[in-house]
């Protein structure tokens, strides 16, 4: 049997992003898959986040990040190698 394979990915979330309770969502979204890292507004009006954990549930989870929640309006993201987390996911201050 295969272990799962665990990956680590930064993205850049760009489009309507802030103001729609946009990075509690992506929390809880992440804590229901399982994922570590953490998710922050940038002052440039887009969204910073870090999603270490399956391969499976990594890239769900940048499924679902670009089509966002209602209300939120997502024209791009960017997909970066990160390193893998610590244990947890939280919401981190915007920078």
């Amino acid at each position: 049997m295969r272990l799962p394979t665990h990956i680590c990915f930064r993205l850049e979330i760009y489009g309507r992003v802030q103001g729609f309770w946009y990075r509690a969502w992506t929390m809880c979204e992440a804590d229901a898959r399982g994922l570590e890292g953490w998710v922050r507004n940038r002052r440039e009006y887009w969204v910073e986040a870090v999603f270490s954990g399956t391969e499976s549930a990594v890239n769900g989870m940048n499924r679902i990040c670009r089509s966002g929640l209602p209300g939120a309006d997502v024209i791009g993201i960017k997909l970066l190698p990160a390193e893998v987390q610590e244990a947890g996911f939280t919401v981190l201050p915007a920078v």
